[in-house]
């Protein structure tokens, strides 16, 4: 071995092991960590659930998918059964369009547990998201600046996650049209679209359920991963996406080999 391998390898074990604490932090015998249920391999990976006394934060994969972006929080809101405040810079409602009763109904979310909130600029959004976390009554806090604002810096991401973990309140930092920064975010997701499948009786040219490309990106908590999921909007859980059907085999050649990379998990690390 290089004599100059040796640190970085122990500072490498070091990062682990402060991973691995934080997992275990609190004493052995009290309550478990509060968990929002995701279903599926989510659980799995975050160790039953969402973190309910923490942030989170979200961002699209790439330009173009704002919208799946708003899918998510919707998907996260519909998934607690209490009231649900949502805090909405004035711009981030002009470049993607207003939140729909009807599209908010279709995703298990129902329309009279959601609270909008309109707020004129960033300051004015984590402020009243900051507000709302006092209340222990909420399933979800939900704040959605615009753009990339000096102010939304590690302080300020401080300030919301501990307001979430006195209250244990969980909150969700929502960035469609921004770059990720230095955070306090327990998690932090990339997300983008899915092709959606056909199901039943339901004509080809219509829409299947909502699916969805998720990449845990960080997770102080534990491990991070990609998957493939869909939305079930009846049992409000996030599901494995089914395997397609592969085509007949030719009578008259062989069969092409299966493509690699069918499992629903695209990508597994754990931080360190």
């Amino acid at each position: 071995m290089h004599p100059e391998q040796a640190p970085r390898e122990d500072l490498a074990a070091l990062r682990r092991r402060i991973v691995e604490m934080e997992r275990l932090s609190g004493p052995p015998d009290g309550p478990a960590r509060p968990r929002l249920s995701l279903g599926g391999p989510l659980d799995e990976a975050l160790g039953g659930g969402l973190a309910r006394d923490a942030l989170h934060e979200a961002f699209p994969a790439e330009k173009g998918n704002a919208a799946a972006v708003l899918g998510f929080a919707l998907a996260l809101a519909a998934g607690t059964r209490k009231p649900v405040l949502w805090v909405r810079q004035d711009m981030a409602a002009l470049e993607g369009g207003d939140i729909y009763g009807p599209g908010c109904a279709a995703f298990g979310l129902d329309p009279s547990r959601l609270i909008l909130v309109a707020a004129a600029d960033a300051a004015d959004t984590l402020g009243a998201a900051e507000e709302a976390l006092g209340h222990g009554a909420l399933g979800l806090v939900v704040a959605e600046p615009w753009g990339s604002p000096r102010l939304i810096d590690l302080t300020a991401t401080r300030r919301l996650a501990l307001r979430s973990e006195r209250s244990g309140v969980p909150s969700l930092l929502l960035r469609p049209g921004a770059d990720p920064g230095p955070s306090a975010a327990a998690t932090r997701w990339r997300v983008a679209a899915a092709p959606s499948r056909v199901t039943g009786d339901v004509p080809a040219f219509c829409l299947g359920p909502p699916a969805f490309a998720l990449e845990i990106e960080r997770n102080r908590l534990g491990p991070t991963g990609r998957f493939t999921v869909e939305w079930n909007a009846h049992a409000r859980r996030f599901v494995p996406t089914p395997r397609r059907a592969l085509p007949a085999a030719p009578a008259d050649r062989p069969a092409a080999p299966q493509p690699a990379g069918t499992s629903h998990v695209v990508g597994w690390r754990r931080t360190g």
